[in-house]
């Protein structure tokens, strides 16, 4: 582990106190518990965000090709021949 030092304020300090008590868990669990959470959320909605984009992007353009479903990889040869 990575010893570091915050600075919470008297009642947030109290609260934690409060909640690793209730749970049973030290001070620095319930902290290292919440730092975890918060960059899974950031994580998940970075992934909505990317998802989001690439499906705004479904169907916004044309080749003028009725078959590109199934040759889609002979157009890619082709593209990258070029």
């Amino acid at each position: 582990m990575v010893r570091t030092q915050i600075q919470l304020t008297p009642e947030q300090a109290d609260r934690v106190k409060k909640l690793a008590a209730s749970r049973g868990l030290s001070m620095a669990e319930v902290i290292r518990n919440a730092i975890d959470a918060a960059i899974a959320a950031d994580a998940e909605a970075v992934s909505k965000g990317k998802r989001s984009r690439a499906l705004e992007a479904v169907g916004g353009f044309h080749s003028g090709r009725k078959d590109v479903s199934r040759r889609h990889d002979a157009y890619l040869d082709e593209a990258f021949k070029d």
